[in-house]
């Protein structure tokens, strides 16, 4: 074989490749492409908020005696104070997680009680908001303090954490039940064209314990039946990178399975060429 045709057999070696690795977008990148087939039945009660230890809880009691419902609610602070100040039961919230004035909210310890007003210290852990409402309300009628309670509980500067593969990565207030994965990765402006759908990884603490599910969001009876789907407080949304993404994010994306390498050995090649047989 002559050098001419030697070269002209590697440029079109190298013409191959190159079209090969260009090719290598990710395929996977629809949501739920199995969703015509039956979906199992979800349990949506798993998905209700319970309190943990450090949840800030907003608990406010109504009736028809204004005087009686103040008795068993904190007294609301009027003075501006700041995000470090923080550290005792009684503290004031705004929806973007700073402070501001006429929200007064409990702190639940980590044996995941509050000391509530007249009734003394409260086991709450565990419960969902509709159960502290209950419960509180029992023991406002069972102890003959108030006839007819009405019990208001709000979860307060409740979020999840976004990463990865997003394009708005970041902390979310979230402070509503029934919030799905699908949820967070809409607040966060959806997944970028480099992220794996089928590898979504949410990380959660659970009674102490760091627990991972990865969810397949191509998938969607996997996904919707997997414990990761309806989020929980303080869980962690990690989108993954595909390898494409993986292979750019070495020095200058150089090295042996970079699509920039390849053009550079085929450029390098090329120039050979030109160079020997001009």
């Amino acid at each position: 074989m002559t050098r001419k045709k030697l070269c002209t057999a590697t440029q079109a070696i190298m013409f191959v490749l190159f079209m090969a690795l260009a090719s290598c977008t990710p395929k996977n990148v629809a949501y739920f492409q199995n969703i015509d087939q039956t979906v199992a039945a979800i349990d949506v009660q798993k998905s209700l908020l319970r309190v943990k230890p450090e949840d800030k809880l907003s608990i406010i009691v109504h009736s028809k005696d204004d005087q009686l419902s103040k008795l068993f609610n904190l007294p609301v602070v009027s003075t501006n104070i700041t995000q470090a100040m923080l550290t005792s039961d009684v503290n004031t919230i705004r929806n973007d997680g700073g402070v501001k004035s006429g929200v007064s909210v409990y702190t639940v310890s980590p044996a995941g009680t509050i000391d509530f007003p007249i009734l003394g210290t409260l086991n709450i852990k565990g419960m969902t908001r509709a159960e502290v409402s209950g419960f509180i309300k029992g023991e406002l009628m069972g102890r003959d303090l108030v006839k007819d309670p009405i019990v208001t509980v709000e979860f307060v500067n409740t979020g999840i954490s976004v990463l990865g593969e997003v394009n708005q990565p970041g902390r979310m207030e979230v402070n509503r039940d029934h919030l799905t994965v699908l949820d967070a990765l809409a607040m966060a402006g959806d997944l970028t064209i480099n992220g794996q759908r089928d590898n979504v990884l949410v990380i959660r603490d659970e009674e102490g314990v760091r627990k991972a599910y990865r969810l397949d969001l191509t998938d969607a009876e996997k996904t919707m039946n997997s414990p990761g789907y309806y989020l929980q407080q303080n869980d962690v949304v990690y989108v993954e990178p595909n390898n494409f993404q993986k292979r750019q994010t070495t020095t200058n994306g150089n090295n042996v399975l970079s699509t920039a390498f390849w053009i550079s050995v085929a450029s390098l090649l090329t120039t050979i060429c030109v160079l020997v047989f001009k």
